[in-house]
């Protein structure tokens, strides 16, 4: 007996797979808000950023954890050798102009001088 639904015919089927194509898109968009940028980089002045990717500040990121958290510390068969940090420089962008502080001239008090005229 032949299906008679919508379900089984290949427009429908060609339907379905774009639709799963396009989720998993939008699933995996890597410049998502949580994901990683185009460029990254941290403000000069106001706020550093909540989240950041896992290999932004280190290409050995998962070396550097694991050697703060102990693990394979007391591998007596192979020891595990130091771990060398590899640290990245991050830049630093200014993304708002700030106006240039004008600091007043400093303030001397004379002590010679009386706190009010005296009336003559």
């Amino acid at each position: 007996m032949t299906s008679t639904r919508n379900n089984n015919a290949p427009a429908e089927y060609c339907l379905q797979q774009k639709t799963y194509t396009q989720a998993n898109e939008y699933n995996e968009y890597i410049y998502a808000c949580n994901c990683e940028a185009y460029d990254p980089a941290l403000p000069v002045l106001g706020f550093n950023p909540t989240k950041m990717p896992w290999n932004t500040f280190a290409n050995n990121p998962v070396d550097i954890e694991s050697s703060l958290f102990g693990i394979n510390s007391t591998n007596l068969v192979d020891p595990q050798k130091p771990v060398i940090p590899e640290i990245k420089k991050i830049q630093e962008k200014e993304f708002f102009k700030t106006k240039r502080l004008i600091m007043p001239e400093r303030f001397v008090v004379s002590k010679y001088n009386r706190p009010f005229p005296i009336a003559q």
